[in-house]
């Protein structure tokens, strides 16, 4: 993940479980911005697993989440994030 300031310029960002990924590629093909790519690193299970690569396009809409089957990724809105925060801080 990016630093704060970079974060911020999107509406969202995800949170990838990269050691879960089998580089299906399903969460990078129906991201509808393209903020999603694959990391030039491999995971012990010898997959790219997926990176944002765009942090500006990122929404939070989490449609990463909902077509990966592994449960690896899934995307959120800087919004809840900020609820959540201040609910448990």
């Amino acid at each position: 993940m990016a630093n704060e300031s970079t974060e911020k310029k999107g509406k969202g960002t995800v949170f990838v479980k990269g050691e879960l990924c089998k580089g299906c590629s399903y969460c990078t093909d129906f991201c509808p911005t393209g903020a999603l790519g694959f990391s030039k690193e491999f995971n012990h299970k010898g997959y790219h697993y997926p990176i944002l690569v765009q942090p500006e396009k990122c929404t939070g809409c989490d449609l990463c989440g909902l077509y990966c089957p592994d449960f690896a990724i899934f995307g959120e809105k800087f919004k809840d994030l900020d609820e959540k925060r201040k609910k448990t801080g």
